[in-house]
């Protein structure tokens, strides 16, 4: 069972900004377990059709791509964000289902992983390479503060949809 926790070892605010993005990184992982691989790709939302365990996990791993590698690190686009049109906005989330849950995981976790190093080693108020569409330019701490609206507002989907395609509420 995925171990979490929301109360940092030290006070800092680096320490308990990272705590609390592990925290909702941590807890959608944990929404995740012990769901069969056919559940993890159920989409039980008649008007949501990519609103799958699968697709959810996979747009969190790529919603960190987009904002740590691409807008703070200056870093060119790479993965199925690349591919997304108007016609098709979310092409991680459709894509998900051809992936097995755990290998998703791995990679949120492995990337994750990196992530840490860098929110570790980076000063909260290093400015990120690219602007927002309004031209101002966000800091470390803004993107980690984002992250975590991100992942938790999300976190709220995955507690919805696991209910619905296995009856697993909790976590």
């Amino acid at each position: 069972m995925t171990r979490r926790t929301d109360t940092p070892p030290t006070w800092d605010e680096r320490t308990q900004l990272a705590t609390f993005l592990d925290y909702a990184r941590d807890t959608a992982r944990a929404k995740c377990e012990g769901v069969s691989a056919e559940d993890a790709r159920k989409a039980p939302l008649p008007d949501s059709p990519l609103m799958t365990l699968c697709g959810l996990i996979n747009h969190l791993r790529w919603v960190e791509n987009y904002w740590l590698q691409v807008m703070f690190l200056g870093e060119k686009q790479v993965g199925p964000l690349t591919e997304a049109t108007d016609d098709d906005p979310d092409p991680e989330m459709r894509l998900a289902t051809e992936i097995p849950l755990p290998q998703l995981l791995a990679e949120y976790e492995e990337q994750c992983a990196r992530y840490r190093r860098l929110v570790a080693e980076t000063d909260l108020d290093t400015k990120a390479v690219h602007p927002l569409g309004d031209g101002r330019h966000v800091d470390l701490r803004w993107v980690i503060l984002h992250l975590v609206e991100e992942t938790s507002r999300h976190n709220g989907h995955l507690d919805i949809v696991r209910e619905l395609v296995d009856g697993h509420t909790g976590v």
